[in-house]
């Protein structure tokens, strides 16, 4: 069964996107690659109990298994020698990532307090696009009352986009709200 947003995609971005940019092939037309969630874990350097539960609340929003991120350098300041876990990070493709993506946009965002849209300046240049999330109890399967602390993640959206303008236009079709 494929995802709402999968569907969507194929009968009705595709074409719009083809109009607007005057495509000649149907594989010109940009489209998502893949979603990496990321949270970055800075307390599991004293604490190796905190990365496991951020690990485990990753993997519920996600829907799939998360990888520990370990640090690629030391740095004395942070007390953090190379190789130590500091994060855990999700990769989505397919079906999986079309469903998260239709989540965030209808369910997860608009809970989000004082939500105006999300930024539209967070393109790299290449096409991609960064979110930054400032707590993971926006998603419906986080539990309010089990949550020991507030974390906040990142949620990188890469796509077969040649230019920025290419990739906003495809965002904004698949439903993503930036501001006005």
């Amino acid at each position: 069964m494929a995802s709402r947003l999968k569907v969507k995609y194929d009968q009705e971005i595709i074409k719009a996107l083809m109009e607007k940019f005057n495509y000649s092939n149907v594989m010109e037309v940009p489209k998502l690659e893949k979603v990496i969630i990321n949270m970055g874990v800075g307390e599991a350097k004293d604490n190796a109990k905190i990365l496991d539960v951020a690990i485990a609340e990753l993997e519920k929003i996600a829907g799939q298994k998360a990888v520990t991120t370990k640090s690629r350098k030391s740095v004395a300041n942070f007390k953090i020698r190379e190789g130590m876990p500091i994060g855990a990070k999700v990769t989505l493709r397919g079906d999986n990532m079309y469903y998260f993506v239709d989540k965030l946009v209808n369910i997860s965002l608009p809970r989000v307090r004082d939500f105006r849209g999300v930024s539209k300046d967070a393109f790299d240049g290449r096409g991609n696009y960064a979110l930054g999330i400032k707590e993971q109890l926006i998603f419906p399967e986080i539990e309010y009352d089990k949550v020991d602390k507030v974390r906040g993640m990142d949620i990188i959206f890469v796509t077969t986009a040649k230019t920025d303008e290419e990739a906003r236009e495809l965002l904004r079709l698949i439903g993503m709200p930036f501001a006005k």
